[in-house]
């Protein structure tokens, strides 16, 4: 079984789109999105420098831009997205590309939903300097009591060995002077805010008002969600988790033991891909991986699916060997 992921916020990184745009359509369709959201992803994904697109406002569209157009690449339609992959999941804000990939919002929508996310979210940051900083190594058991010490909120619990603590920056510095016993390192992270924790409350409110108004269908493809690595199946409960999500953790480690249940044996992360893979190559042993990060995967991506859509049918055809 495929599962597609899509990147949250950190995983952008200046110039990042700019292979993209020599392919058919792509530039059109970001100037079309632009055009819609007021945010010129052309110049953001192309020109813009690391502190620029470090912006939530910025960051959070050009994700969701760059997960969308190079999906595009991979699945001619919706049926033939439905067909091959087996589930889908984002990561923070890749939940707004996961939530169009599955059919539940229009790209369009997601768009202008992930404009007004990132404007909020930057909104609720500028209160308050916060953070945010990833622990690699270390025992959960001895982690979590040492960050509700220091006032810190597990933002993230990623798996595979790694959880991201936010709060304040004051929280942060004492956090990368005083790590927990057993963690190897402590890596502030280039991101401009403590998303997923009661700083970002404000924006909880905003996005439910985007929200109501929303178009949503039920998804055609799993959708697993960030709030506890559940399938959702309905398209409204769907975008309810969207909007509480972002002041609440994300379980991504939940995420992947629901690919492990439901069998996974394939995963590609849509552009700028890299991150999830390199969780899901600690937390996931066996399962082919894919980073989709220019063009020149793309190749080896169809390769992937091919692979894993022919195994599938052919177990589905296969009858079980007796014993």
């Amino acid at each position: 079984m495929l599962v597609l992921v899509a990147p949250g916020q950190g995983a952008q990184t200046p110039g990042f789109l700019t292979p993209w745009l020599d392919l058919p359509g792509v530039e059109d369709r970001l100037r079309e999105w632009s055009a819609a959201i007021d945010l010129d992803l052309v110049h953001y994904g192309t020109k813009a420098d690391a502190d620029e697109i470090r912006d939530t406002a910025v960051a959070q569209p050009l994700l969701v831009a760059a997960s969308l157009v190079s999906s595009r690449q991979l699945f001619a339609t919706a049926e033939d997205f439905t067909a091959r992959v087996g589930a889908t999941a984002g990561h923070s804000v890749g939940e707004l590309a996961a939530a169009a990939l599955s059919g539940t919002l229009s790209e369009a929508a997601a768009m202008s939903l992930v404009r007004k996310r990132g404007l909020a979210m930057a909104e609720a940051a500028a209160v308050t300097e916060t953070g945010m900083a990833a622990l690699l190594g270390g025992d959960e058991a001895a982690i979590l009591p040492h960050l509700e010490k220091l006032g810190l909120t597990p933002a993230n619990m990623n798996g595979a060995g790694q959880i991201v603590a936010a709060g304040t920056a004051e929280q942060i510095a004492a956090l990368v002077d005083d790590k927990p016993e057993g963690t190897r390192r402590v890596v502030p992270l280039k991101v401009a805010g403590a998303f997923h924790t009661h700083h970002m409350a404000p924006a909880v409110s905003t996005l439910e008002s985007a929200t109501a108004e929303l178009s949503v269908a039920d998804p055609h493809t799993r959708y697993v969600s960030n709030k506890d690595g559940q399938v959702v199946t309905s398209g409204q409960d769907l975008v309810r988790r969207l909007v509480g999500q972002v002041a609440n953790p994300v379980r991504w480690d939940l995420c992947m033991e629901t690919f492990k249940e439901l069998g996974v044996t394939g995963l590609i992360e849509v552009s700028p891909g890299g991150t999830l893979v390199g969780l899901a190559k600690r937390a996931l042993p066996g399962v082919q991986t894919l980073a989709l990060k220019t063009p020149d995967d793309l190749d080896a991506a169809r390769a992937l699916i091919a692979e894993v859509t022919s195994a599938a049918e052919a177990g589905a055809d296969t009858a079980a060997p007796a014993e």
